[in-house]
């Protein structure tokens, strides 16, 4: 089999494996069902492409139990294969496959229906058990999916075998050039995800200084193969700039509020002592944000979990670093995710940006159980990567809760400095003025001010008037915060009139 023949003598490791994984899941597949009980949703894009020239080396080497010669490559490709078209398809697609079906035999089912109504149509007049997708992690449809995956409620009762499951844009292409395989000519003028004639474009990052397009397998970050894809306008804010808050909350006068998750067993030790979470208050405080709670929790995924599941539901976010990178004891991501109820999956976005930030280290063989590419498994369908051109590595957001990498206050200002342009750049923090302080202190006992300090409270229920100690036995510093700078100073008054003239002192 020339598809067999090509990938073992590629040189390609990781390629290897994924092929290997891809086979052994299309061998299951077809021990469990017979060939008339399985079929093959095609679309003549690069992913299912790559399925099928697995599904023909998968089929023949179950039929043969061992390797074929290319002689065998003429034989029958028996799996019954679906396409749907549409008015709205490629006409490079549509030819592309046709040619394919003619070159390889397939056994066609056309649809020109919607996916749904037309596999109901397809699969009452011939009923199947399993179908064979070329999904991959990262795609819309792939949440939730694990390699044998039961159809969804409300769809005809088959099961979903992905065999390409975990495959990134890279090891596509690794797959279709090593192979030798032909594939639609759209990938030869710039597309590199391909959709609809009405959501599709060529990706604009592969245009040159000429103004021509190359190939899709030159692009070099797989994280931006849908670049080339059409958003649907919204008027809803793009959730990756908007940080997870509220639309309209964002709007109104009230303060948001955010909670503060430190991870790790050395700070609870007392081995080291915490400096970003003192930091990070104190920044949250500087754009008017309220923390609400800070906490220290154990490098263990329950613990972590059980912090985040209170929080998240109760702030507009949670910031939580520590415990994150490829170490057994770094599992903030993992509790993260059991918090929100989803399982960790490979993220290829965040592997592209793994594989540029440690270069040529990530090349030839490497068990990626151990491997610091067990970093790119991230919670699946609730995390998305917030870009910024100061980052090597974007920041990990799900939903409200915001996973910083800093292990150092000099890494957390870059981080938070990124964090804020982004959040300047939806307008978000336009509606957030800065706080405006004051602060007053004295010797008096606190017995003494206590009563006048309530009344003022009473009379300035807009600003937050707060007080502390250094010292049991030192100064008490009252605090007065808000947005309003005549406010602030009628309060001080008001409270320094209760008072013999020098008992209250401005301080900083």
């Amino acid at each position: 089999m020339e598809i067999d023949k090509a990938i073992r003598e590629s040189d390609d490791i990781r390629l290897k494996t994924k092929y290997n994984n891809a086979i052994y899941v299309i061998q299951r597949a077809l021990a469990l069902y017979s060939v008339e009980e399985v079929a093959f949703s095609f679309n003549g894009g690069k992913d299912s492409t790559v399925l099928l020239h697995l599904l023909r080396a998968g089929y023949h080497l179950h039929k043969s139990g061992k390797n074929l010669s290319t002689e065998d490559s003429e034989l029958t490709f028996p799996i019954r294969t679906i396409y749907f078209e549409t008015q709205s398809t490629f006409h490079e697609i549509n030819s592309f496959t046709y040619e394919t079906a003619s070159i390889y035999k397939l056994w066609m089912d056309i649809s020109r229906l919607d996916f749904k109504s037309g596999l109901e149509t397809l699969l009452k007049a011939n009923p199947i058990r399993a179908i064979f997708l070329g999904v991959r992690i990262g795609d819309p449809t792939a949440v939730g999916q694990e390699q044998f995956s039961p159809s969804s409620p409300g769809w005809p009762p088959f099961m979903r075998v992905n065999p390409i499951l975990d495959w990134s844009y890279r090891d596509i292409w690794a797959f279709l050039l090593t192979c030798k395989v032909q594939y639609c000519s759209l990938y030869d003028q710039g597309y590199t995800s391909i959709g609809s004639i009405h959501d599709t474009v060529p990706n604009a990052l592969l245009c040159d200084s000429e103004e021509k397009y190359k190939p899709a397998y030159m692009l070099s970050d797989g994280r931006l193969e849908r670049a080339g894809r059409v958003k649907k306008l919204t008027s809803q804010p793009l959730s990756a700039v908007s940080n997870g808050l509220n639309h309209d909350y964002s709007h109104s006068k009230s303060m948001f509020t955010a909670s503060v998750i430190a991870v790790g067993d050395e700070i609870l030790s007392g081995t080291i002592e915490d400096q970003i979470g003192f930091i990070l208050c104190r920044k949250l405080h500087s754009i008017s944000w309220s923390v609400s709670h800070i906490a220290v929790t154990r490098n263990d995924i329950d613990s972590i979990a059980d912090e985040v599941e209170r929080r998240k539901s109760t702030n507009d976010m949670v910031f939580i670093y520590g415990g994150v990178g490829p170490l057994p004891s770094d599992v903030t991501v993992a509790g993260v995710s059991k918090a929100f109820g989803v399982r960790m999956a490979p993220d290829e976005e965040f592997e592209e940006y793994l594989r540029h930030l440690i270069g040529e280290r990530c090349t030839g063989d490497r068990n990626e159980s151990i491997f610091p590419f067990q970093m790119a498994q991230l919670p699946e369908g609730i995390t998305e990567l917030v870009h910024h051109e100061k980052l090597s590595v974007p920041l990990i957001k799900c939903k409200n809760v915001i996973i910083l990498t800093a292990a150092s206050v000099a890494e957390l200002e870059n981080e938070w400095d990124c964090f804020i342009d982004l959040m300047k750049s939806n307008g978000v923090l336009l509606t957030t003025e800065p706080l405006i302080s004051k602060k007053l202190a004295t010797t008096l006992p606190d017995v003494e001010i206590a009563q006048p300090l309530s009344e003022i409270c009473r009379q300035f229920p807009d600003l937050y008037i707060g007080t502390y100690r250094k010292s049991r036995g030192g100064s008490i510093i009252i605090t007065f915060e808000g947005n309003d700078k005549t406010r602030i100073g009628a309060a001080a008054e008001a409270l320094c009139k209760k008072f013999h003239p020098e008992a209250l002192s401005e301080t900083e």
